[in-house]
Formats: structure tokens, sequence, C-alpha cells
């Protein structure tokens, strides 16, 4: 593994020289653009508006544009210039809490290594990042910016993790939120239920399905083999189902999946509360009260003629 930067930590007056390697790669399969008539690669090609000459990598250079469209070319002699305390270190500004750290501002991670002379002094950072309990957050510059890092350690390993700026992370007030919900007690519980039988997840038997379907795909079509068909997804229903079910069916499902017996959370009883009965109604209920018989009368008899 080639390192892709070197340079230096920078942790008070101790200065440590490393080097940088990625910690990732990625394993997407790569398709190419091709003219679907005859199977011919689409390739890209840089060309100057001003001329109409294709150009070469080592004959472009950086600009910026501004507002009224002029372009201002901006040398690697411009940016090595520039006074910034960064350029050639990470330099730590702060300890602390990795809770205090939001996961949507870490991006891209790096392995730093040391040698030689450098080897005691990353080995006491290391210490005191694992015995502090903190990461530290740092300065660095790299490909033509200055960036926000975080230092926090691996296995033996000091791993800085490129950053995004405060002001780089769009506010969760401009997504819009759903209309409140009633959510009873009981759903939340078996929420929680089904929360707790998926935990204990073993992150290194994940495996990206999707890319694993695309291989397959392609290497049939290379053998001259047809695909195999796509099982046929399940419409979806547009009815109201019933939350509290599928909840405990979901739990029954992942407790199976891990053989685990397939037992019932237990759900709060719901308490009976007595319901009002108007006047109205309550003598709707009542019991009609039958009306006492009069004793038939008498016939007189007839008169005689």
């Amino acid at each position: 593994m080639r390192p892709v930067w070197s340079g230096a930590i920078s942790f008070g007056l101790v200065t440590i020289p490393i080097k940088v390697f990625p910690a990732t790669e990625s394993r997407n399969v790569s398709l190419r653009q091709i003219h679907t008539a005859d199977g011919g690669r689409v390739r890209y090609r840089k060309v100057c508006e001003l001329d109409g000459e294709q150009l070469a990598q080592e004959e472009i250079g950086r600009g910026y544009e501004t507002a009224t469209g002029t372009l201002v070319p901006i040398t690697d002699a411009d940016l090595d210039a520039m006074p910034l305390p960064t350029a050639k270190a990470i330099e730590i500004v702060a300890f602390v809490p990795t809770e205090s750290i939001d996961p949507i501002q870490i991006g891209a991670s790096y392995y730093l290594a040391a040698e030689g002379v450098a080897a005691k002094p990353y080995e006491l950072l290391r210490r005191a990042l694992q015995r502090s309990s903190k990461v530290a957050v740092a300065k660095f510059a790299w490909h033509n910016r200055e960036r926000l890092g975080l230092l926090r350690v691996l296995d033996d390993v000091i791993v800085l993790h490129a950053m995004l700026w405060p002001d780089e992370i769009r506010s969760t007030d401009q997504v819009p939120v759903p209309d409140v919900v009633a959510v009873s007690e009981e759903e939340v519980i078996a929420a929680v239920a089904l929360a707790e039988t998926l935990t204990g997840l073993d992150m290194s038997q994940m495996r990206d399905e999707y890319r694993a379907a695309l291989e397959e795909v392609i290497a049939a079509k290379v053998t001259g083999e047809r695909p195999a068909a796509p099982q046929p997804a399940e419409p979806a229903s547009a009815q109201v189902v019933d939350l509290m079910s599928m909840l405990e069916q979901s739990v029954q499902e992942a407790k199976a999946t891990r053989g685990e017996p397939a037992t019932v959370h237990p759900m709060p009883a719901k308490k009976k509360t007595a319901k009002k009965v108007t006047p109205a109604a309550a003598a709707k209920k009542a019991p009609a009260k039958t009306a006492a018989k009069k004793p038939a009368a008498k016939r007189k008899p007839p008169r005689s003629a």
C-alpha cells in the first residue's frame, strides 16, 4: 500500500513525522458508457472553448470564475505561497469527548504511520488518546484546501478522519417535517422490542447484495448465458396495516433468523375505562316495563225481546 501524503502531526511542541495511507477502498463495479447502436466506447475529451483544441493533462491549469464570467488563473506557485501553517502538518487544536462529534461531519478515513525516530512520539500520542478516551480535533491542508480532521485510535493505529466544516452542514430546518401523529405506548414498546431483538449485528458479515447480483449478471453475459430472471416483487398494498401486528411479526421473524425461540413480547394490558352513560342511553338500555293487563270486562247478557 502506497502513502498518499507525507507530513507531520503537530502535538503542542511535539512534531511527529507520519505517512498517510488510505483506510478504505472502493469495491464498486465500474460500468463504462457505450454507444448502444454498435457497442463502441464513449470517451470524454478535454477541449479548449476558444481554439477547439484537445488538451493533454499537462496543458491544463486551474482558475476561478468570477461573477462576470472572467477566469482568473491560479497557479501551483500561488497556492504554495499561501501563509497556511497546516500546509505540511496535521495540527491538533483540541481534545474532545467522542460523543461530542456528530457523525454527519465525518468523511474519508486514513491510517497514519510513523517510522524511525517518530515511533516514540507516535506511540505517546496513541496512548494519550486511548487513556483519555477522547478524540483529537485537528486542522490540515490537503488538495489545495484546509480541512478539519479527527484523530482516534483503531487497534494500534492512529486514524485520521477528514471532516466537514460546521458551515458545510445544512440545517435540519430545510427538511420538511410530517404532521404530528399519535403513537401509543404499546407501539413504542413493540418497536423497542424489535430493536432489542436486532441488537448484536456482526458488521464483518455485511455484504453488498447489489454488487454481487451485478457481478453475476456480468459473468452470465460474458459467457453468453441469459441472466437469471429476478423474483417479482410483491406490489405495495395501499391498505392501512395494523402497526402493532407488523411489529410483533417482525420480532418473531428476527428471532427465527437468529435461531431463537419465538416468544411474544409482553405488552402492557390496556386499561379499560368506564364509558359514560347518558340518561338517554340508559333509558334505551333499561328493560322495557310491561304494562299491567286490565281484567277483561264481562259482557252483559243480551236483552230479551
